[in-house]
């Protein structure tokens, strides 16, 4: 089976010409028409917002797409929230969910007002201490065990180092309520990257009955419930694609079910999405540099697992398009690697691929969530450019191939590499 690319061959050659590959590429179409879906699914939702999951793609180009929309940053680090600022998103547009939290990222979150997220019953002595505390808070829920959907096993929130657990959770709103919160939230994040329309759902459910729970137990005012993240995207071809209308819907008929009868009809519903907003209008561009003939057959990219680590860290499958041979037959089994001195830098092995020569275009599918992002220097490889495919067919640069002189930036207080020519 084969996955449709959103660029073609031709594309590609032109681009070629100014980026050198490899580098990722960005659908502003596919970005675009997904946002308006997101939002048609949940638009029965008054409140309704979703939340980027800034780390998945942290390009200010791209997230400047999605401010259009009305979207606001789900950020968890101090040059997340320095991003997010930076752009013009402030207070209420920014959802600030991290563990382990240093002191300092608090204080810079209360200052810019953005909603924070308590990951831990203890963060909350802690955060009064060292930045005080909100009128306006959100506590994240585990509820532990494994998280099924029917019988099949999901995730296992037990093994997580998220959240709090349900006792944790009731106490902690009673003490912020009598703290001085007047707005509470509640967020979970259960399973990663499914590929079923009964995940929000279910979640929605779990969260939908804690709340009310815990408003007639402790009075909370509850404003908000945030589904977080968790709805992923078919890698694979022969994956059926999540449906967000029939999530949307899904989430509505528990929400009815639940929380109105419950008198709680205007509670807002957050998302916080990664993968689903902008994983498939992604792609790493490299090209078929060398072949070996050993005891199996490579072929070796001019990318690597420092363009997209996923697949060396996960064993995550990634489909790959010949450019210009979409039609050949797959009768040749390669392993795709990249250069790296470390035998996972594959982003196949023993896939069966149309027959490879130098100098062919790959597109490596699925790259826009958690690809660039998760990029690292190690060989001393530099990170790759980003370019953004625009609705009219043109080309831009939004972010540019790193040089030697920004790896060796951090030595800019001595001299011991000033022999270095750049």
């Amino acid at each position: 089976m084969k996955k449709e690319t959103f660029v073609t061959l031709e594309q590609l050659k032109e681009i070629t010409k100014e980026y050198p590959t490899p580098f990722h590429l960005y659908d502003e179409k596919g970005i675009r028409e997904n946002v308006k879906r997101l939002k048609e699914a949940f638009s029965w939702n008054k409140g309704f917002k979703e939340y980027f999951a800034v780390k998945a793609t942290p390009n200010p180009y791209l997230i400047n797409i999605l401010k259009e929309y009305g979207c606001g940053c789900d950020c968890s680090s101090m040059t997340e929230l320095m991003m997010a600022q930076a752009l013009g998103f402030k207070g209420e547009d920014i959802m600030f969910s991290s563990n382990a939290t240093p002191a300092e990222e608090f204080v810079y979150a209360r200052e810019m007002d953005a909603v924070i997220n308590l990951d831990d019953f203890t963060h909350i002595d802690f955060l009064e201490k060292t930045a005080g505390i909100p009128e306006t808070i959100s506590c994240r829920f585990n509820p532990g065990g494994l998280f099924k959907i029917s019988t099949d096993i999901m995730d296992n929130p037990g093994d997580a180092k998220y959240g709090f657990t349900k006792e944790q959770l009731f106490e902690g709103f009673k003490i912020l309520k009598s703290k001085g919160v007047k707005n509470f939230g509640i967020h979970a994040f259960l399973a990663s990257n499914t590929v079923t329309n009964e995940y929000y759902p279910t979640l929605a459910k779990i969260l939908f009955e804690t709340a009310v729970e815990i408003e007639k137990e402790t009075g909370a005012d509850i404003k908000f419930i945030n589904l977080s993240g968790g709805i992923g995207i078919p890698y694979r071809p022969e994956q059926e694609p999540n449906d967000i209308y029939a999530i949307g819907e899904g989430v509505r008929k528990a929400f009815e079910e639940i929380l109105v009868p419950a008198g709680m009809g205007d509670i807002a519903i957050y998302t916080e999405l990664g993968r689903f907003m902008m994983g498939p209008y992604g792609c790493l561009v490299t090209t078929a540099v060398h072949e070996k003939h050993i005891y199996k057959e490579y072929i070796g990219c001019d990318a690597s697992a420092v363009n997209l680590m996923r697949p060396a860290m996960y064993g995550a499958y990634h489909h790959i398009t010949v450019m210009g041979k979409e039609n050949e037959p797959c009768d040749h089994k390669y392993d795709i690697t990249g250069s790296l001195c470390e035998n996972n830098d594959k982003f196949a092995i023993d896939r069966m691929l149309p027959k490879i020569d130098m100098g062919d275009l790959l597109v490596i599918h699925d790259t826009g969530a958690h690809g660039f992002a998760m990029g690292y220097n190690y060989n001393g490889k530099l990170k790759s450019a980003e370019i953004l495919l625009k609705e009219d067919g043109t080309t831009q640069l939004i972010r540019r191939a790193e040089t030697p002189k920004d790896y060796f930036a951090t030595f800019d207080f001595s001299d011991i590499l000033s022999k270095i020519e750049y």
